[in-house]
């Protein structure tokens, strides 16, 4: 399924290069934003290029279904988002159209839960606008594990940790949300004791 909707973009390098990935400038974008805050904090600039180095830049058209929840097959990769914005959207019960979640810009992560549990995706990723994004195969990351153990290592914290990260805040929200069922209960139960 990749195949059919990424494009390949000429600036990319195989895992067997050598540091003259760090000269080319996206290349260079991709590592800086590899460290920002929104994805992963833990890796120096040395290390994220050493990441980069093994990560395929992808050009995607507007309007195109990176990740389709429910999809259980297609889970072996993740995404670094450069430069666009992706909506990420999920099915409702009780509704035929899916909400959009949020919205995410350059340095975010997507699909990472996916590459590292290989189980059905939990939402749809969809390219709000043309996109151009890094993508980590299991396949290459098997191989950074292999080639930079430790860097590799990092990495796989750093995700890990943006993963608890996002699960705080849904559970935080969860929160909210029982709270709020619980007020309207009491609302609508003590309309109906008077």
């Amino acid at each position: 399924m990749l195949n059919n909707f990424f494009k390949k973009n000429p600036f990319a390098h195989d895992s067997q290069a050598t540091d003259e990935a760090e000269g080319s400038s996206s290349a260079d974008l991709a590592a800086e934003l590899l460290i920002a805050p929104t994805a992963l904090m833990q890796l120096t600039l040395r290390e994220a290029r050493v990441v980069v180095r093994y990560m395929q830049p992808q050009m995607v058209e507007k309007g195109t279904v990176l990740i389709r929840e429910g999809d259980a097959q297609d889970t072996s990769f993740m995404l670094l988002l450069i430069d666009g914005e992706v909506t990420i959207e999920a099915l409702v019960v009780g509704r035929t159209e899916s909400i959009v979640i949020t919205v995410l810009g350059p340095g975010n992560l997507i699909g990472e839960l996916g590459l590292l549990d290989g189980k059905a995706r939990y939402a749809s990723c969809v390219a709000a606008t043309p996109l151009l994004a890094a993508m980590l195969t299991r396949e290459s990351l098997d191989l950074l594990m292999h080639e930079e153990p430790a860097i590799a290592a990092k990495l796989l914290l750093g995700i890990s940790l943006r993963i608890g990260v996002r699960l705080r805040e849904v559970t935080d929200k969860l929160k909210m949300y029982v709270q709020l069922t619980q007020a309207m209960e009491q609302e609508i139960g003590s309309r109906f004791v008077d």
